[in-house]
């Protein structure tokens, strides 16, 4: 796992504005998000649901997508992953 200098010196191909959204609005985001970007680029969905944290990653990697991280920013956080 990267620490948070490295995520937020990833480039990021894109972006999911999740904030606000309760489960399981931003998981279903990344699903839709991580099927329009193609494998080796990297998503970030910014989230101010808690649960979020838990569910995205654990989607990723049974999916078999790359779990890079999580920023923790003032009042939501950052999950960064790249696809495979």
């Amino acid at each position: 796992m990267m620490d948070q200098d490295e995520l937020k010196k990833l480039q990021v191909h894109k972006s999911v504005d999740a904030r606000g959204t309760a489960c399981p609005g931003p998981l279903l985001a990344a699903k839709k998000a991580m099927g329009e970007i193609n494998p080796g680029e990297v998503l970030e969905i910014l989230s101010s649901d808690q649960g979020t944290k838990r569910d995205v990653p654990k989607w990723a990697q049974k999916k078999g997508h790359e779990y890079l991280g999580t920023v923790e920013e003032s009042g939501y956080f950052t999950i960064y992953m790249k696809k495979r």
